[in-house]
């Protein structure tokens, strides 16, 4: 399994990913929501910063199914998926994840065929707190 790398800006969004939570960083002063996360607000340029819980529903914005893998260390699951979600609650902000059948499962645990632009999804949380989308 893939651990995230972490920076003192991008800290917060694991620490709360580990508690089943998704959370994206906004500004303290103009409350614009931002991924990823980032010291300065790109619009007002404040320092200030909050993490919103969101609601985990969005829709895959894109996808693809790499042929070959794109890890060597996941060619035992492949084929599998990488998708970008649009969270529902903050349109401009667009994770990268997996769609998968349940909470922890493999990377190929879901049919490719499933996969729809558009499609509603949830997020769960893997082990260490790696979010993952089911469909909804």
């Amino acid at each position: 399994m893939l651990t995230p790398v972490t920076d003192t800006d991008g800290a917060p969004f694991w620490e709360y990913a580990a508690r089943g939570e998704l959370r994206v960083q906004a500004c303290g002063d103009c409350h614009e929501p931002r991924f990823p996360p980032r010291p300065c607000c790109p619009h007002c340029q404040s320092f200030s910063n909050e993490w919103r819980l969101t609601s985990g529903r969005g829709r895959i914005w894109s996808y693809v199914v790499p042929h070959p893998p794109l890890l060597p260390d996941y060619a035992e699951q492949a084929p599998y998926n990488v998708v970008v979600v649009e969270l529902e609650d903050h349109p401009r902000i667009r994770l990268v994840g997996n769609l998968v059948s349940r909470a922890g499962a493999r990377l190929d645990s879901l049919d490719p065929r499933h996969l729809r632009i558009g499609a509603r999804v949830q997020v769960v949380f893997g082990d260490g707190g790696l979010p993952q989308w089911v469909l909804a």
